[in-house]
């Protein structure tokens, strides 16, 4: 994919590298994430008007911290260290670093010097970001200082001749007062950037790289009916037209009548190629005894591949204006199931369309980062299948991928669908999964979502659902005792999934949810309400 302007992101291992390049993308400019250990071959790419240096959790003097040799790189390339970014600058280009004993965390005030390039357009005071434990003492050599605090005396310093830059705090976090300020005069005054990465850029170079990898080839994807995947399909299906197939999974995972109407949009009203597979019982037979919430991710996304390769093998014709197989691994009279003779098989598609986005790679680790748990469209997937992966998502954030689904078409409902784990309901019941938790799970959720919608909450939060932890505790209903599992709601706002803070439902919506499960579903006696935030919890409970 051909970009004129991509300012690179130095991961270091810092949470924030995602937020960071999801900042210069807003700024339009195009933007990608590397690892120390591969920025010299990204950069002899080409392309690469300015490196951003993460900050990260080791201090520059720690046998393993992260490093890469910047005198090689000074001069050729404009660079802005942020916090850990800053300290490395300032270790390998003649300044100093040290633990002074005094740490800064959370927002400090900042004061800053005229003639400032990157804060010469702010107040002299300015409330800034900070986290870190080591300071910078003395700047780079040719550097000057150009910002403050009072535990810092060098917390932003300049060196304009070799264009270099360094902050020691962050920029990117909203809690920076005019930090997108900062981010801006980076890439607009010293890079040099053009604003030209746009939803319309975006979706040009995609196609065109689908393009040239599939060639004539038949192309299959997973539809989840979410909307990533949905977006993936309209990418794609816009590349390659009626190449590509869409298999969609009835795992029996899904929330209430979300199968139907996944069906409904892409068959029916959008006219895609469509396989439905329904596959519940070999999901649950494969989830029997499996508690440990990664051998669940691991076994779905094995399970789906598997299940990808038997509609693959069972024939998909380049001649087929519409599929003509229905595979089914639910016990249906064999009348009602349609199967394909030995001669019909002309062709077993080589590639596999995934909704991967960004945050999914991030949490399933990285070579920088931890791994917070295996996604299924990442760490899920077993190392043997017989596809290749095109994931023509796998950089972008969700609210970039929501933009781009609006202008390829793609409806409101679908597009603003709130994100929903490729395991399904699979990692919302905490404990072993069976058809009796899977249907009052379903009830339950469905019933919040009612009540959400119904407040008009919908679009205003990033995920809200309900969770059932598979244990019971003692209730009483009119003169009798219950012993019954109780449903914990769930509701967050978030911009990137990256972090999230729960959110502050009205009292009477989380009474009408509460009242309506457990009078309405069968076998709950208790509704709790989660009100942690991530970090330090995740969203999902598994």
């Amino acid at each position: 994919m051909r970009r004129r302007d991509c300012v690179l992101v130095v991961d270091f291992g810092a949470q924030y590298a995602q937020l960071i390049a999801r900042r210069i993308r807003d700024a339009k400019v195009y933007s990608e994430i590397v690892a120390p250990s591969d920025l010299k071959r990204r950069i002899a790419a080409g392309g690469v008007i300015g490196l951003v240096l993460s900050g990260g959790p080791k201090s520059v003097y720690a046998n393993d911290a992260p490093r890469i040799d910047l005198t090689e790189l000074v001069g050729g390339v404009p660079m802005l260290g942020i916090c850990y970014g800053a300290q490395l600058i300032a270790d390998q280009l003649g300044g100093e670093v040290r633990r002074t004993g005094v740490a800064e965390f959370g927002r400090t005030m900042l004061r800053s010097v005229s003639g400032s390039v990157l804060l010469g357009e702010l107040p002299e005071e300015n409330i800034v970001w900070m986290s870190h434990n080591d300071v910078i003492t003395a700047p780079p050599g040719n550097a000057v200082v150009t910002g403050s605090t009072d535990a810092s005396p060098v917390a932003a310093f300049e060196d304009l001749r070799n264009e270099v830059y360094g902050v020691q705090f962050h920029p990117e976090v909203v809690h920076t007062e005019r930090g997108d300020e900062i981010l801006k005069r980076f890439l607009f005054e010293v890079c040099g950037a053009s604003p030209s990465y746009t939803t319309v850029s975006v979706i040009d170079a995609a196609v065109e790289e689908i393009r040239a990898r599939v060639g004539d080839e038949r192309v299959l994807c997973g539809l989840s009916g979410g909307v990533d995947s949905a977006v993936a399909a309209a990418l794609v299906h816009k590349a390659v037209g009626d190449k590509l197939v869409c298999v969609f999974v009835d795992h029996g995972l899904l929330r209430k009548g979300e199968a139907e109407a996944v069906v409904r949009t892409f068959r029916e009203r959008m006219g895609m190629n469509l396989v439905e597979v329904k596959a519940a019982d070999k999901f649950l037979q494969r989830l029997k005894g499996v508690t440990d919430p990664e051998e669940k991710r691991k076994a779905i996304g094995e399970t789906f591949i598997r299940v990808f390769e038997e509609v693959a093998r069972a024939g998909l014709g380049p001649d087929s204006a519409q599929p003509r197989l229905r595979v089914s691994h639910e016990r249906e009279p064999a009348s009602q199931q349609a199967s394909l003779s030995k001669g019909e098989l002309k062709e077993v598609p080589r590639f596999l369309v995934q909704g991967t986005l960004y945050p999914d790679i991030v949490e399933s680790g990285t070579s920088q980062s931890a791994t917070i748990k295996s996604h299924h469209n990442v760490g899920g997937l077993p190392e043997t299948m017989d596809f290749e992966l095109i994931e023509p998502l796998r950089n972008l954030f969700k609210d970039e991928v929501r933009r781009i689904g609006e202008e390829l078409g793609l409806s409101e409902e679908i597009v603003w669908r709130q994100p929903f784990p490729g395991p399904g309901l699979a990692v919302r019941i905490i404990g072993e999964v069976s058809p009796e938790r899977l249907e009052i799970l379903r009830e339950a959720d469905a019933i919040v979502l009612e009540e959400i919608k119904r407040a008009g909450l919908y679009k205003e939060l990033w995920q809200s659902f309900a969770v059932l932890p598979a244990i019971k505790s003692v209730g009483v209903m009119g003169d009798e005792r219950t012993y019954a599992y109780p449903v914990i709601v769930r509701a967050v706002k978030s911009e990137d999934a990256m972090t999230a803070d729960w959110a502050r439902l009205p009292y009477e919506v989380l009474e009408r949810i509460a009242t309506r499960i457990i009078n309405e579903v069968e076998g709950v006696n208790r509704v709790a309400y989660d009100i942690s935030s991530k970090p330090p919890a995740t969203i999902e409970w598994e």
